[in-house]
């Protein structure tokens, strides 16, 4: 009985098994596309931008881009840096400066504008100091006894 039971088994089994002759087809698109197209995927043509200025047909105009920031830090443990820039659509400017472990103070002012790419001006305030080296007193401890 058991070995009817085996064989059914086998057979019900055999028979679920998918067809292996189909071939893959592509899911259909819920955004609109034909079964197996995935227009989805496709990007939309976009309008050209056009920051300001007359707009012809067909181009999207929004507004320049424009900000300014800065910040600054000089603490008790000798750090001393900062940085600002300001931006009006293609132009920015700017500069920051870093104190240097030499003493001196490092300076640069940069521009970023249309097709001469980003020009810095560097500048150096101050003499670069070494000090002599001091050797400290050196360590030796206590004895202990044990």
């Amino acid at each position: 009985m058991s070995q009817v039971i085996a064989l059914a088994s086998l057979l019900v089994v055999a028979s679920a098994k998918p067809d292996l002759s189909q071939s893959y087809q592509a899911p259909g698109s819920s955004f609109g596309g034909s079964a197996g197209a995935a227009s989805f995927l496709r990007p939309a043509a976009r309008p050209a931008i056009n920051f300001g200025g007359a707009s012809p047909a067909g181009i999207l105009t929004v507004s320049r881009p424009q900000y300014s920031f800065n910040y600054a830090v000089n603490d008790a443990f000798g750090n001393d840096f900062g940085h600002q820039e300001g931006r009006d659509g293609y132009n920015t400017q700017g500069s920051y400066y870093v104190q240097l472990p030499d003493g001196r103070l490092q300076r640069v002012a940069y521009a970023v504008n249309g097709n001469q790419g980003y020009v810095a001006q560097v500048t150096y305030e101050g003499v670069a100091q070494y000090p002599a080296f001091q050797p400290s007193a050196s360590y030796s401890p206590a004895p202990s006894y044990g």
